[in-house]
């Protein structure tokens, strides 16, 4: 089908996850149906806008998504948004899970979700999209970034003070577009106190949830992540952990954490749906 050239839009929308409403950002391509859907999860004290960039929104995945043939629905995670009023201390991981499941249920069964469900994920919603795809949501990948096995800080209610805020969450000011800090004030949610206890508790998780997963997954690590052990011993051991027949662990140059609103924001939001299409891919060639 020919592209028209119609500029995608992103708009606010409700999901129904069994009787809880579930907030979330939909951006679908403008002039033809999707090749597939990015579920897109966002991190700890933020909330979907993450993905919807801030300044002129170029780079974002909302953006970038449905200009090459992606819907992308990304969602205000269980204790955010409109589902903050019915968890307002948040859920632990297996329940967010299944607020999530229900949600996708719904949206799935209102749209067009094309080859299949992709995940792209961010810090705490990596966590969240291994354990979906360890058992219950159908994906056909995850690429996933910000997101470990072995913390490099603790993260208890100091660990910012301790580590420098700054340092922890976002890197170096220079890797981001001025005046992207002020900006993203609007994204930054309170973190439910059943995040933060269930956060401390994910090195130990990490082994029974890997070994779990089936579909393939992209690690990607930014140059300045400090959350997280990254040395090439400790990947090695976290791809082995992984139940994937594929898994693949990348460096991102010139990005902070948030990776996904510095200066390298396009080129990881292009590796990561280029990743989903190579999953799309692999699905088509197995004859799914």
């Amino acid at each position: 089908m020919a592209h028209t050239g119609a500029r995608p839009t992103t708009r606010e929308v409700e999901l129904d996850a069994g009787g809880v409403p579930v907030s979330a950002l939909l951006a679908e391509p403008a002039d033809h149906p999707p090749r597939g859907v990015v579920l897109a999860l966002h991190g700890s004290g933020m909330r979907a806008g993450y993905f919807a960039g801030v300044g002129d929104r170029a780079d974002a995945l909302t953006t970038l998504g449905p200009a090459v043939g992606w819907t992308v629905l990304a969602v205000d995670r269980p204790g955010y948004g409109r589902s903050a009023e019915a968890f307002p201390a948040g859920l632990g991981l297996d329940a967010q899970a299944a607020v999530v499941r229900a949600a996708v249920a719904d949206f799935a069964a209102r749209h067009d979700t094309g080859g299949g469900i992709g995940v792209v994920a961010h810090s705490y919603g990596g966590k969240l999209a291994l354990v979906l795809a360890s058992g219950g949501l159908d994906v056909i990948g995850l690429d996933i970034s910000g997101c470990g096995h072995r913390y490099a800080v603790v993260p208890d209610a100091d660990a910012t003070a301790r580590g420098g805020g700054w340092r922890l969450n976002w890197g170096l000011l220079g890797l981001y577009p001025p005046g992207t800090l002020r900006r993203s004030a609007a994204l930054v949610a309170p973190l439910p106190a059943e995040e933060r206890a269930e956060a401390l508790r994910w090195p130990h998780r990490f082994a029974e949830v890997a070994a779990r997963v089936r579909a393939p997954v992209r690690l990607t690590f930014a140059e300045h992540e400090h959350w997280w052990h990254h040395d090439e011993a400790t990947l090695a051991d976290l791809a082995a952990g992984l139940g994937s027949a594929r898994v693949v662990v990348d460096r991102l140059a010139g990005a902070g954490h948030n990776v996904g609103l510095g200066w390298a924001a396009r080129a990881y939001h292009l590796r990561a749906l280029a990743f989903l299409e190579e999953c799309l891919a692999g699905v088509a060639g197995q004859g799914r």
